[in-house]
């Protein structure tokens, strides 16, 4: 077989491999939706208060900057009830566009934090102070899946 026929036979069978995968994309019952992101979030007793003044105040900042920079569609802060000591009594929501906006999230996230903190050290800084009146438990990033 020439170069030419191998050539035409892979780019045919290239062009089959899209045509049916496309076709397998119709068959799902659901389209992909936005990125979600939460963070659970446990404060120390007698401290909620003063975590909320730290969300109500840096963290929003960081996040209406994050929004009007077009990096994430929206946040939102849920309280929840701690059904025991490891817990989340607070979880932070990030909801982005999709996978794609979270590309670059380091070099993203350092520009906002240097915009509202100054610099990344004292965010850093920052962050460990609130360690005295939280504790993250972790966070879980998830996608929408939007049913047809």
């Amino acid at each position: 077989m020439s170069i030419k026929h191998r050539f035409a036979a892979y780019a045919a069978f290239a062009c089959l491999a899209c045509v049916s995968a496309s076709a397998f994309a119709d068959d799902h019952p659901y389209t992909e939706g936005s990125v979600v992101n939460v963070a659970r979030i446990r404060t120390v007793d007698g401290k909620f208060d003063d975590y909320m003044k730290w969300v109500a105040t840096t963290w929003k900042r960081e996040q209406e900057a994050a929004k009007k920079a077009g990096y994430i569609v929206s946040y939102q802060v849920l309280t929840v009830e701690p059904r025991g000591p490891d817990d989340a009594d607070v979880l932070l929501v990030v909801t982005s566009k999709n996978w794609a906006a979270l590309d670059g999230a380091i070099a993203k996230g350092d520009a906002i934090t240097k915009q509202i903190e100054g610099s990344v050290t004292a965010a850093s800084q920052a962050q460990a102070d609130r360690a005295k009146i939280r504790r993250v438990l972790g966070s879980a990033t998830m996608q929408v899946l939007d049913l047809k």
